[in-house]
């Protein structure tokens, strides 16, 4: 999983030192040599798991998706950042930290309330 781009749908193989990597920051961090460049990149779909070669040089919209699977692989990045937020559980799950903001009812309102042993039997 690369650590730079949170929805990264293929692996790029480095043409200078053959080795998958998730992003050329990836890349970067691993390798002591700069990324070379070529006209020809090799990809790894991440859904489908097989490589395929795509020309750089004539790159349309219908080479944004995986020749095997037709996995749209050129979206915008999405890049961790810092968010705050409360500590607690998820209130889907458990929402005791919640307050319930409605009006007390009358317990003497319900319909089980009524006495209605006259009319059972």
């Amino acid at each position: 999983m690369c650590k730079h781009i949170l929805n990264a749908q293929v692996a790029i193989r480095a043409p200078c030192c053959k080795q998958w990597f998730d992003c050329s920051e990836c890349h970067a961090e691993t390798q002591d040599h700069r990324l070379g460049k070529t006209n020809e990149m090799a990809f790894l779909c991440k859904k489908c798991k097989k490589a395929f070669r795509k020309d750089m040089t004539t790159f349309e919209e219908s080479d944004e998706y995986c020749p095997h699977c037709d996995n749209h692989f050129v979206l915008e990045a999405k890049t961790p950042q810092a968010v705050l937020g409360v500590e607690g559980d998820d209130p889907r799950i458990n929402s005791r930290l919640l307050k319930d903001e409605r009006a007390k009812q009358d317990p003497s309102r319900s319909i089980f309330a009524q006495d209605t042993t006259d009319r059972l039997g």
